[in-house]
């Protein structure tokens, strides 16, 4: 699966942050996994004593999976001409740290889809503790070459 989503993002190491997509339903919600592991190049300085994934960088991996599952359920590959860039976010919660070891389960739900910007409920867990929360406002926009 880690070639579909290569497929359908643009990111690449050391920024995609989606290891595998487990489960979902076109226009509907996608469930991913991201394995938080010691070796990822953000804990050498977030923070060398205690090493915690960053927040913003949780709620980026939220935000891949919503691409994933955007382009997932068009069927196509991305025009490579285009971005599916972050427009938005609003009520952004974190509730508890990610750590080392710990591995992220991300889900996220369609709420809408309003002049091309899709807009979505995410959710971020490790084991049943929710780690982070977002509506996450995303849409594809051509980009210069």
């Amino acid at each position: 699966m880690i070639q579909e989503i290569l497929n359908l993002l643009p990111h690449r190491y050391p920024f995609l942050l989606i290891d595998r997509v487990t489960d979902w339903a076109p226009n509907d919600y996608l469930v991913a996994i991201k394995n938080v592991t010691f070796n990822e190049p953000f804990f050498q300085g977030h923070f060398p004593v205690r090493p915690i994934m960053p927040g913003v960088l949780i709620t980026e991996a939220m935000a891949q999976a919503t691409g994933v599952l955007a382009f997932s359920s068009q069927g196509v590959v991305p025009n490579p001409n285009a971005l599916y860039m972050l427009v938005g976010l609003d009520e952004v919660t974190f509730r508890r740290v990610v750590e080392p070891g710990d591995q992220l389960t991300i889900r996220v739900t369609l709420k809408r889809l309003v002049r091309g910007m899709g807009v979505f409920q995410c959710e971020a867990h490790v084991g049943d503790e929710l780690a982070a929360k977002a509506l996450i406002k995303c849409v594809a926009k051509e980009v210069a070459a």
